[in-house]
């Protein structure tokens, strides 16, 4: 197969958003800002904003790793006992099972998450056992 063939049916790569442009104004709200939505995908994403002072209080993700990546603002990386700065380009592994929270600076915190797609919920029925 050559460069310039595809197999037919095929999805094709495409830019889904500017980070940029959806951050870029101040009065935006916190909150997600934008969230991966294609069907098919095996990956969640979202971008998050986080206002100035604003937090994320410590929590603990007991299934999946996530990949943490700073877009703007500047903020803390808990727990408290070994608090990481985070600036524009900080790239965070949070594995499954790790306590974090998050805590914006005086310019909020803005950053995308990547991580594996959660099954659906699925009705089952009990096993007769």
């Amino acid at each position: 197969m050559t460069d310039a063939e595809t197999t037919p049916g095929a999805p094709l790569p495409r830019v889904l958003c500017n980070t940029e442009s959806l951050i870029s104004d101040d009065s935006t709200p916190a909150g997600a800002l934008w969230r991966l939505a294609e069907s098919g995908r095996q990956l969640d994403a979202n971008l998050i904003r986080i206002p100035p002072r604003g937090r994320i209080d410590t929590h603990i993700e007991p299934d999946l790793d996530v990949l943490l990546l700073v877009v703007a603002g500047d903020g803390t990386l808990g727990p408290a006992a070994d608090p990481q700065a985070l600036a524009p380009g900080s790239l965070v592994w949070l594995p499954h099972g790790s306590e974090r929270s998050l805590v914006a600076g005086s310019g909020g915190l803005s950053y995308v998450t990547v991580h594996r797609r959660r099954p659906g919920m699925q009705i089952r029925t009990r096993s007769s056992t």
